[in-house]
């Protein structure tokens, strides 16, 4: 009951929330402190791209897509040469464009992809690791590690589209998103053992809780890599699909399931994720718990009585996420 208690003070602290962006987050960083865990832009083709310079511009395109669309953000990495691998730079970026997405009320869903055909992400730049300072590889892998809890702790769905490579810290970013798809050709694994380290970015928590803990140890201690359609059997995508040959069937249907999404009511699919995020790392009674702080944030909101009345309308309802 001392846990109970504890969340219901703290959504008393928040007893103003109301279903705005920042009530969804503010009722996200109350839960997680009881649980202890935790501009301008330019217009292009039904896209809004992020200005940035022009050696960022190269390494992560950041596209607001719009008109029936509106809602969904997709990102992309972009560095060929080095097979998408995560920099310091990279890291950056990515670090700038998630603060960015978390606080834009308006964005209903999350697209992580490649730009660069048959590569979703390398893992970390060895080239840049090698040049560094042993002192400077435990700052840098904590950066890695609290980007990838970033882009986690997303308060709206996140998609990860692999159409190529996912190896090391690009299957960890991978694993820090809500759905996983993936072309059948794809080969993933967590391969850091085979560098005589384990993986740093989370992927020796979020893959035991994401398939069997015996296999993911399987998995982890041999560095085995398997294909799009073996990560599907196991439960580690939630979809394989069979490449294109423009080589982004994965994007595609991502954005076939960014569109399903996106007319839902944004603030209810945010306290659904709430709810079960959280509820998964507690026992039942406590996550049902949960579940009732996370319905009491919609009750009040005008997107419910929009769907009470188109309901009744017999029309589709119009949710603006208020």
């Amino acid at each position: 009951m001392s846990i109970l208690a504890k969340y219901r003070s703290a959504l008393r602290a928040f007893g103003a929330i109301t279903a705005s962006g920042d009530s969804a987050c503010g009722l996200h960083a109350a839960i997680a402190s009881v649980c202890a865990r935790q501009q301008l832009w330019t217009c292009h083709h039904r896209v809004v791209t992020r200005r940035l310079s022009s050696e960022s511009k190269d390494e992560l395109r950041v596209r607001y897509l719009d008109g029936q669309d509106s809602g969904i953000v997709v990102v992309g990495i972009n560095r060929p040469k080095a097979k998408n691998a995560i920099s310091k730079n990279l890291v950056k970026l990515m670090f700038e464009a998630v603060q960015d997405i978390k606080k834009n009320n308006k964005v209903r869903s999350v697209i992580i992809c490649s730009v660069v055909p048959g590569i979703f992400c390398a893992g970390a730049d060895l080239k840049e690791r090698a040049k560094m300072q042993q002192s400077e590889v435990g700052p840098f892998v904590s950066k890695a590690r609290a980007l990838i809890s970033e882009i986690g702790n997303l308060p709206m769905p996140t998609i990860a589209a692999i159409d190529g490579s996912a190896l090391g810290g690009g299957l960890e970013m991978a694993l820090s998103c809500d759905i996983r798809i993936a072309s059948s050709t794809a080969k993933m694994g967590l391969v850091e053992t085979k560098l005589a380290i384990i993986p740093g970015a989370g992927g020796t928590q979020r893959l035991p809780r994401l398939i069997n803990t015996s296999l993911a140890k399987e998995l982890i201690f041999a560095a085995r890599v398997v294909d799009g359609s073996e990560a599907s059997r196991l439960g580690l995508v939630s979809h394989a699909v069979e490449q294109n040959s423009v080589g982004d069937a994965a994007y595609q249907r991502a954005l076939e399931l960014a569109r399903e999404i996106n007319p839902q009511g944004p603030i209810a699919v945010r306290m659904a994720k709430l709810a079960i995020n959280q509820g998964m790392e507690v026992d039942l009674s406590t996550g049902l718990a949960i579940e009732e702080a996370c319905y009491a944030q919609v009750i009040p909101t005008k997107d419910r009585l929009e769907g009470l009345a188109a309901f009744k309308e017999k029309r589709l309802p119009n949710y603006k996420g208020e």
